[in-house]
C-alpha cells in the first residue's frame, strides 16, 4: 500500500478541458498532459478547443514565424534570387 498518492496539479475552483474525455472538469481530475487550462469558468473551459484553434490560426498566419533567415520581407517565401 502506497503511503503517498501522486496528485495531479490544480485546485478545486479551477476549470479544465480534458482532451482524453472531451469534457469540462473542475480541479485536478486528470493528468496535466491531458488537459487545457486552468480557466476561470466552466464556460471558458467548454470553449477550449475553439480557443486553441483560433490561437493556432493566429500563429500559423503570423509572418514573424515564417520569416526565413536573410529574407527580411516577412512573407516566408524568399525572393528566389541569389545575392552575392
Amino acid at each position: 500500500m502506497a503511503l503517498f498518492k501522486k496528485r495531479t496539479a490544480g485546485k478545486p475552483g479551477e476549470w479544465y478541458y480534458c482532451l482524453e474525455h472531451k469534457k469540462v472538469e473542475e480541479g485536478p481530475e486528470c493528468p496535466a498532459k491531458n488537459r487545457f487550462g486552468p480557466y476561470a469558468s466552466p464556460e471558458e473551459a467548454a470553449h477550449a478547443m475553439e480557443t486553441a484553434r483560433e490561437r493556432n490560426l493566429e500563429w500559423d498566419t503570423d509572418p514573424r514565424w515564417h520569416e526565413r533567415a536573410g529574407d527580411g520581407d516577412g512573407d516566408g517565401e524568399g525572393t528566389g534570387t541569389a545575392t552575392p
